[in-house]
């Protein structure tokens, strides 16, 4: 699989957008067209071009330069490229203090505009290099490494910065897979004790003295198998910050045990009677309900209120599908990049089911699904049939076609063509595959019916 650089090209002449797009692709790149300003911008925010190519007068309300401002709001290192007749080169000049790379006058000299794109194309991949490569050393975990913009995101991201800055201990809840353990990382890394240990320890599935070990540690012959002395998880978090997973699974009588601990920050060993004192922040997590199981009488209401400090509760994914394209490509990055596969973004019919879908493992079930898909991906863009099967089953659903009797085959086709681009979307590549024609040949009737 070729690994081509994608170009977009957003013009309503299709004569014209033709021969720039065959100019470009006969030089390898991988050339989508838009035929308004406004599939320009839903292009962009669904794919990932490297430069955009865009006509300064639209056929619609958004021209070239809302095209380039769209694009120059976004996060994504693009560049973009105008076209413009002789009376509007001043306008595109003022476009160039606006963020534009260069402009290209009408009747257009292919060679130049191969050129052109060129430069263009070579910025962005030096660019996204060096972001790359700044990222990989500066990779810490920090806030930047949880996604989601969705305003209940945002208010938690809010309390977590505060959370960070003071010594309180956290309680974190939500469902299996959303991510508990990053959010403590987070805070962690966020914190006046950034520069000491961060211990993580899973409460659940141990016995009361393997738990009891593991937390306090214990000494040479403490009970069979013990043969030297072992420092527990307070010990090694001593200065730092100790992360209580699952703790809504803890052991009666460790709950008791940890109380105490919390409350003189003092830890004596298994098989020991000499305590050591230890300055450890407590982060807790749970996918259960800690106020039921406190008035069940199943978990210590003392030791509830001592842990739950700051109580952050992230909601599942199905809660806020506005971050999952964002999640999407944040994942399809990671994984392209760590399996070295070529594959640049979702079509518009793939996030719609992947939007739809219910993630009953959240996060994690997301990441491992994205993962899959890239490992296994044909196509440099993810599409419906790369999806998992249960994906496509629960999601998937054909806009059937009724009532046809009496309708002439112009309105026919006309109708089959509308009502697939409804159903992916507006992305004509996925839209003519499914109907079995050109892209091409799509983009003249989509112009030919007004669609």
């Amino acid at each position: 699989m070729t690994d081509k650089i994608p170009i977009l090209i957003v013009e309503d002449e299709i004569g014209h957008a033709d021969i720039l797009a065959e100019a470009l692709e006969r030089v390898g790149y991988e050339v989508t067209l838009a035929a308004s300003g406004q599939e320009g911008i839903d292009i962009c925010q669904i794919g990932d071009p490297y430069v955009v190519i865009t006509d300064l007068k639209l056929g619609d309300s958004i021209d070239g330069l809302g095209v380039l401002e769209n694009v120059r709001s976004r996060d994504n290192i693009c560049e973009v490229v105008l076209i413009t007749a002789h009376e509007s080169i001043d306008t595109c000049k003022e476009a160039l203090q606006k963020g534009a790379y260069d402009y290209i006058p009408k009747p257009i000299d292919l060679d130049h505009l191969r050129a052109v794109v060129k430069r263009a194309s070579d910025k962005v991949m030096l660019e996204r290099e060096n972001h790359r490569l700044h990222v990989k050393l500066d990779e810490k975990f920090d806030f930047a490494g949880i996604i989601g913009n969705s305003p209940r995101m945002l208010r938690i991201m809010d309390k977590l910065n505060r959370a960070a800055n003071s010594s309180v201990t956290v309680l974190v809840q939500g469902e299996s897979g959303v991510g508990k353990e990053l959010f403590a990382t987070a805070i962690h890394f966020n914190s006046p004790r950034s520069d000491g240990p961060f211990q993580a320890v899973n409460c659940a599935g141990l016995s009361d003295t393997l738990l009891e070990s593991e937390l306090f540690g214990h000494v040479h012959g403490a009970f069979t198998g013990a043969s030297a002395d072992r420092k527990g998880f307070f010990q090694m978090a001593d200065g730092g910050t100790l992360f209580l997973d699952e703790i809504g699974d803890m052991p009666a009588a460790m709950q008791a045990k940890l109380l105490r601990v919390l409350e003189d920050q003092i830890v004596v060993p298994v098989g020991s009677t000499k305590g050591t004192k230890v300055d450890v922040r407590i982060i807790s997590a749970t996918n259960q309900d800690l106020e039921k199981m406190v008035e069940e009488k199943t978990f210590r209401q003392d030791l509830y209120y001592r842990i739950r400090g700051v109580n952050i509760e992230i909601p599942p994914l199905r809660q806020r599908r506005e971050d999952i394209p964002e999640l999407l490509n944040h994942f399809l990055h990671q994984y392209a990049r760590d399996e070295g596969r070529g594959v640049h973004g979702f079509t518009p019919s793939a996030v719609k089911l992947l939007k739809a879908y219910d993630w009953p493992g959240n996060i994690r079930e997301l990441r491992n699904c994205v993962k899959m898909m890239v490992v296994l991906a044909e196509c440099e863009k993810l599409d419906v049939a790369d999806l998992p099967i249960e994906i496509q089953r629960k999601s998937g659903e054909d806009s059937p076609l009724s009532d046809l009797a009496g309708i002439s085959l112009t309105e026919l086709e006309k109708l089959a063509i509308k009502r697939t681009l409804e159903m992916v979307e507006g992305n004509r590549e996925t839209a003519a595959k499914i109907l079995g024609i050109g892209e091409r040949t799509l983009y003249r009737k989509i112009k030919e019916y007004d669609l």
